[in-house]
């Protein structure tokens, strides 16, 4: 592992792969997703890709759309290619529908909370997957493509092994600001697994996504470590984008980032979750001011443009400066209240598969769930595994 280093102290594992089990063949055997979930807030052009992709997979794709993501334009799109789908518009979910979480309590009214609604949105897909009583889900992101839909059938054939598979993120760089402005000023900085690009079963829906960055880290956690968690050699490709555009992107991501990278860096060492006490947090706070320091340094030595540097200092600061607002005490509480909610969140989706006791069809849960799909699509059987998911007189759309 490749680490940041100064004055023989090391402040950042710029890796941490050996905590993931790396497969480049996947097993042998049959299995199929059953639905792929994507959060967007962009146009629907955006969805287009995820549209083929569960078109080949003959799928159902779940689309949780807010901001520029209008509902009725997603459904166009995909019913004109013969897609199965639930297009959410999250204005129409009750916040009952989730447990009131203790993790964004916490930061709420503070300069921590995070203020947007992926996590949001991700939960809601686990909510609908746990109902619809699917086993095997795809996580992607709208702005993620995947070059080969064979890559998601291989990702989810592991699922048997592994409670989360992610793909090889290709493309622009999937990583924090700060973790940017290390990699272009000379240090190692991997990628890790995310929710980007995620194959799950149904074991994993018994986690949720904090409010908070890196959600997707916290959610492939159980409350002692990482649970078995894979990566394929399968492609997913990131668009690109300027990390540096907006140093308030650097600021939102801090507390996240901290929480995240801290606690793995524990990981890396053999130890646990609960190792990350008062002191640790003292410690790693230090060694994280003094890397952001870091950083900051090279990018006064490096080869770029002075606009370019210029944008990226601005965001280091942004960075530095939220990261020293970060208490040891705060890092414990949220902690403390995350593993509080995990169990808020298992003993939430118990109570709602005991209400829910029709059939399995995705209409059917949502519309239990309050969230109704327009029935103007008359769905064309386009292939036999989808006929057999849809009982004789169900709802068509």
């Amino acid at each position: 592992m490749t680490e940041a280093v100064v004055d023989g102290a090391t402040l950042h594992h710029g890796s941490h792969r050996t905590l993931l089990a790396h497969v480049a063949e996947p097993p042998l055997g049959t299995c199929e997703v059953d639905a792929i979930v994507v959060p967007t807030s962009r146009p629907a052009g955006y969805l287009r890709r995820a549209v083929e992709l569960a078109a080949k997979l003959r799928c159902t794709l779940v689309t949780l759309n807010s901001q520029r993501s209008r509902v009725a334009e997603v459904r166009s799109l995909a019913w004109s290619s013969g897609v199965d789908i639930a297009a959410v518009d999250m204005k129409d979910v009750s916040p009952a529908l989730l447990p009131t979480f203790g993790t964004t309590a916490l930061l709420a009214g503070t300069p921590f909370a995070r203020g947007t609604d992926t996590s949001r949105k991700r939960n809601v897909g686990l909510l609908v997957a746990r109902l619809a009583g699917w086993k095997h889900v795809v996580f992607l992101d709208d702005d993620i493509d995947i070059p080969d839909h064979q890559h998601l059938t291989d990702a989810v054939r592991l699922l048997h092994h592994f409670d989360g598979v992610g793909l090889t993120v290709g493309g622009f760089p999937d990583n924090s600001v700060v973790c940017h402005a290390h990699r272009q000023t000379g240090g190692f900085q991997d990628t890790f697994v995310g929710g980007g690009a995620l194959a799950v079963n149904a074991t994993s829906f018994e986690s949720f996504f904090p409010d908070v960055y890196n959600e997707d880290w916290f959610f492939l956690l159980n409350d002692t470590r990482l649970r078995p968690i894979a990566k394929t050699a399968g492609l997913a490709v990131q668009k690109p984008y300027d990390p540096f555009a907006n140093e308030q992107r650097a600021r939102t991501e801090e507390f996240g980032d901290v929480l995240a990278e801290g606690v793995f860096w524990l990981l890396d060492q053999g130890k646990r979750v609960q190792d990350a006490d008062v002191e640790y947090w003292r410690k790693y706070l230090a060694k994280r001011h003094a890397f952001i320091n870091d950083v900051l340094r090279r990018a006064d030595e490096s080869d770029i443009g002075d606009g370019a540097r210029e944008r990226m200092k601005s965001a280091l600061r942004a960075a530095r400066g939220r990261c020293t607002l970060i208490t040891p005490e705060l890092c414990v509480a949220y902690l403390k209240a995350w593993r509080t909610d995990r169990t808020k969140w298992r003993r939430h989706l118990e109570r709602q598969a005991q209400l829910f006791t029709g059939p399995k069809d995705v209409d059917d849960v949502l519309l239990t769930l309050g969230i109704a799909q327009p029935r103007s699509f008359t769905r064309t059987v386009h292939s036999s595994r989808v006929s057999s998911r849809v009982p004789s007189g169900s709802h068509s759309r």
